[in-house]
């Protein structure tokens, strides 16, 4: 949830990490502060607010130093406080340390140090930590490894989550990092090397990344760096080319990271869907079920775990594999499976669906899943991340990074891979070729359609100031529609604090139509099926209540002048893509929603980009 970057090498450290830190600023901005080693004593800064506000206070403190650790804080325990803002610094002023994660016992470990007559200056789990390893390091002889012997002895006790550096004021040339939960990431450059929450932090400065597992440690000097559990045994460090991607993290001509997402989504698919398609034209093929054949053709359940609006992906999913390949589909929470003892039935695969790869409560599903024997794959965009190492199998996203909080181009590849998987698995079992050839052809030209919907992107600017007034809202849809109405709500909610809610068009008349007023506009997201007539006579339900009714509908639906005061036309397109394709002018008219009401839409309030606690 938190950002964390360190640094270490020949140029001053202040540069890279606040560079870092405004590249991690989409995982916490409630408060940033910043240590410097500067041989005798730490110098910090620390500010609530903004990396910027960060920056200001730490450029009047300019510091030489070549070592330092940062970060951009989500508050968990503790208010959002200059004293609560990260790096803590021990009671003995030796050690300074950065964390990610929940400490869950601290409280136990705070009163142990306070038998001890430790002080501390804050309310966080994170000065705990800190001050547990100043503490065994104090109890430890003088030695090469007394820094390393410290941070081994600390961590076991801690329960819960951590990723973590720290800095210690005998050792000036290094810098250790360990993770249990929480994801942290080594960049090895030129004489400097880093450690962060991700790779993102260092692009254009490191050439190679190392993702720690959990239960590791790393140990940093400039020049060198070395791998091992917390027991102390080598462990092996497995590098990966950090891509010169500097300009995907970079906002260029637009205002913010959402605009510029949801506008990368033509591109985004066609990363998605290049080389997967069989060379007879009429299935999907997808690297990570290779092996998998089998098990995939005899499969009695899927189960698909996933938070948020990868969740409501899943749900697409749903519906289409069910549609394509007749095997039945259940969407959990993920939060909620790992804490239920569902029933291991037949042949069940799981597929956990995250952007990150690090959503904790996607993860500890995974790892449910597989006590109970279950095949498990993921659906992930970020290679090396938790959820690509921790299944058995798995599909890259490749849609570029994401940092908008609101997740945007993630979804439509998500969906589109959800698709994509219903299309190979129905080949395996007995969709035609015929119909394979037709989804075939629909998710190649998805990029244009895609394309074709945000150059109307105006009229949804419009639309959105007729009704950007509005402080509570309804959203419909049926089928594979209906995720799409929640994710529409979601939207709106993330970003813009009105209140929304996504409904099956069908259950309006089971309580949400008591809400039907002049105030409370209903956007319908019409089916380009037989089930539109339907989906019509709900909306003249709406406008018969004096319910204003914005509709989006495909070309080929007629939607009669009474039925909507506002109607906004997507192509038509086969099933399989529609959802897609629906998702697009609501992703726009949260956003243009949320500009009007002046607000900040990449950094929303109480909400973090990726949430790696409970």
């Amino acid at each position: 949830m938190c950002g964390i970057v360190g640094y270490l090498g020949r140029e001053t450290a202040q540069a890279p990490l606040i560079d870092g830190l405004r590249r991690l600023e989409y995982r916490g901005y409630d408060s940033a502060g910043i240590a410097f080693h500067e041989g005798s004593k730490f110098s910090m800064a620390r500010e609530t607010g903004r990396v910027n506000n960060l920056a200001e206070s730490v450029q009047k403190k300019c510091s030489p130093a070549s070592l330092g650790i940062a970060h951009t804080r989500w508050a968990t325990h503790g208010a959002v406080t200059v004293s609560n803002t990260h790096p803590h610094l021990s009671y003995d002023e030796k050690f300074v340390l950065v964390h990610n994660g929940v400490i869950e016992n601290f409280g136990a470990l705070k009163r142990f140090l306070s038998d001890k007559g430790i002080d501390f200056a804050s309310e966080t789990d994170s000065e705990v930590l800190c001050n547990l390893i100043a503490f065994h390091y104090s109890e430890l002889p003088e030695g090469e490894n007394r820094f390393v012997d410290a941070v081994r002895q600390a961590l076991p006790q801690c329960r819960g989550a951590y990723g973590i550096a720290v800095l210690c004021l005998d050792y000036p040339d290094t810098m250790i990092g360990a993770r249990r939960g929480s994801p942290l990431v080594v960049g090895l450059g030129d004489e400097a090397n880093f450690i962060a929450s991700d790779a993102s932090a260092f692009v254009g400065r490191a050439k190679e990344a190392v993702f720690l597992n959990d239960g590791e440690l790393a140990v940093l000097q400039a020049n060198d760096f070395r791998i091992t559990t917390l027991e102390g045994q080598e462990a092996t460090a497995v590098t990966h080319p950090v891509d010169e991607v500097s300009e995907e993290v970079e906002l260029g001509d637009f205002d913010s990271y959402m605009e510029k997402e949801i506008y990368e989504q033509p591109m985004a698919l066609q990363n998605t869907l290049l080389g997967r398609f069989g060379d007879d034209g009429t299935t999907s093929k997808l690297g990570g079920l290779e092996g998998h054949e089998d098990e995939l053709r005899n499969l009695d359940r899927i189960i698909f775990v996933a938070c948020g609006t990868a969740r409501h992906a899943c749900m697409v999913g749903e519906y289409l594999i069910e549609r394509l390949a007749r095997v039945p589909v259940e969407v959990e929470h993920a939060s909620e499976f790992r804490y239920r003892n569902s029933p291991k039935a037949g042949k069940s695969l799981v597929i956990a669906v995250s952007q990150s790869g690090e959503t904790l409560d996607t993860l500890e599903a995974v790892r449910e899943a597989k006590t109970k024997g279950l095949l498990t794959l993921g659906i992930t965009n970020v290679v090396g991340s938790s959820l690509a190492r921790e299944t058995d199998g798995g599909v890259y996203q490749r849609v570029g990074p994401e940092i908008g909080v609101a997740s945007t181009k993630a979804f439509s590849s998500q969906a589109c891979l959800c698709a994509m998987l219903g299309l190979a698995l129905g080949r395996m079992r007995d969709l035609s070729p015929m119909d394979g050839q037709s989804i075939v052809e629909a998710l190649k030209g998805l990029p244009d359609l895609v394309s074709e919907v945000l150059q109307k992107g105006e009229q949804i600017r419009e639309l959105a100031i007729k009704y950007s007034k509005a402080e509570h809202l309804l959203f419909l849809g049926r089928q594979s529609l209906y995720p799409v109405a929640l994710e529409g709500a979601l939207k709106l909610k993330e970003i813009s604090y009105a209140h929304a809610e996504g409904y099956p068009a069908a259950e309006l008349k089971h309580g949400p139509i008591a809400l039907i007023n002049p105030d409370c506009p209903s956007v319908f997201i019409v089916e380009g099926n037989e089930l539109s007539a339907k989906t019509i006579a709900n909306m003249q339900e709406v406008k018969a209540r004096k319910g204003p009714v914005l509709a989006i509908a495909p070309d080929g639906i007629e939607i009669p002048e009474e039925a909507a005061d506002d109607v906004f036309r997507l192509p038509d397109a086969h099933e399989v893509v529609r959802p897609i394709l629906a998702n697009l002018p609501l992703q726009l008219f949260a956003y243009h929603f949320a500009r009007l009401r002046g607000l900040d839409v990449d950094k929303p309030r109480n909400l973090a980009k990726s949430v790696t606690v409970e």
